[in-house]
């Protein structure tokens, strides 16, 4: 086990968010120090409610800063997905908002960054607007962090595109998701649809989970339903991806990664359809289009994701 990471969480928190906060709770090499809200799962404020429900029950007491409600281009999600109307599946949960800072996550991102170079981590969980609204006030915040940690991307382009899912963080953003892949860093790591929707919570692994007789894995069963069934009306199976939750572990473990790439990221299609793709195609080839300058990002391409699941139930239930 290294060193404890201290991590700043921006979330739009629906059900993967939430399981990502128990996971870093309950890693003894992970201390959470802030967590800002953003629109995405669900409606800013239902974010924030969610932040505030899950921190009460892991007793944690760490600034929660609300942040953007829409996009940089005015626009926010309007109707329920997978994460139901309130992010949390819809189980009528009290969710009183919690207290708040005065600053918005924004310029909490900026305080803290200053307060403490080079001795946080950031893992961006949602729509990248708060990192850019935060890098319109100071464009060097990135190079404060140990890390960024972004679960969005859809790695090095591949034939055929419909056969991925949806890169959403990035497609509710894409204004964002541009500023924050060109601007300077230390370390940016792009964990994407194209690893973490292959990094599965199976039938088996769920049955652990409810097995488990721990406050974690109760909270976690009980918001799973509503993901269960949205993933099996898609696929026909009852589980799940474990988007945010592997970008979690990876920022604590990158032996989790197997593969990756390096190299200027670009956002290309437009809106919802917005991808975040490293400006080499698979293998290394040249882009066939021009594309905007930007430093290197590191692009993650495969993962360890039987080693990672083992560790998540684990985790959540001991």
């Amino acid at each position: 086990m290294g060193r404890v990471r201290r991590v700043v969480v921006d979330t739009d928190t629906g059900i993967d968010d939430a399981h990502a906060l128990l996971y870093l709770a309950g890693r003894p090499d992970a201390e959470i120090v802030a967590i800002t809200s953003v629109f995405g799962n669900c409606a800013e404020e239902d974010a924030t409610r969610n932040i505030g429900y899950v921190s009460r029950l892991l007793g944690l007491d760490v600034p929660i800063a609300r942040g953007a409600a829409e996009s940089l281009a005015g626009h926010a999600p309007t109707t329920p997905g997978a994460h139901g109307s309130d992010g949390l599946g819809d189980r009528g949960y009290h969710r009183p908002l919690p207290q708040v800072t005065a600053e918005t996550g924004a310029e909490l991102l900026v305080r803290l960054a200053d307060e403490r170079p080079g001795e946080l981590d950031l893992l961006a969980l949602g729509p990248l607007t708060n990192l850019a609204l935060a890098l319109r006030v100071d464009p060097g915040l990135l190079t404060r962090y140990r890390s960024v940690v972004v679960m969005g991307g859809s790695g090095p382009s591949v034939e055929p595109d419909w056969a991925l899912m949806a890169d959403t963080n990035i497609g509710n953003d894409p204004v964002a998701a541009a500023a924050v892949f060109s601007a300077p860093r230390h370390e940016l790591v792009a964990v994407g649809v194209n690893v973490t929707g292959v990094t599965i919570l199976n039938e088996t692994a769920v049955a652990a989970l409810r097995a488990a007789d721990t406050p974690r894995a109760r909270f976690a069963c009980e918001i799973l339903d509503t993901y269960l069934d949205f993933h099996q009306g898609r696929w026909g199976r009852r589980v799940v991806p474990l988007h945010d939750p592997l970008a979690a572990g990876i920022l604590l473990d990158p032996s989790l990664v197997i593969a990756s790439v390096s190299g200027p990221v670009n956002v290309v299609g437009e809106g919802p359809l917005s991808r975040a793709r490293p400006v080499s195609a698979l293998g290394g080839s040249p882009p066939p289009l021009l594309h905007e300058d930007a430093p290197d990002s590191k692009v993650v391409t495969k993962v360890d994701s039987a080693r990672f699941v083992v560790d998540f139930v684990d985790v959540l239930t001991r």
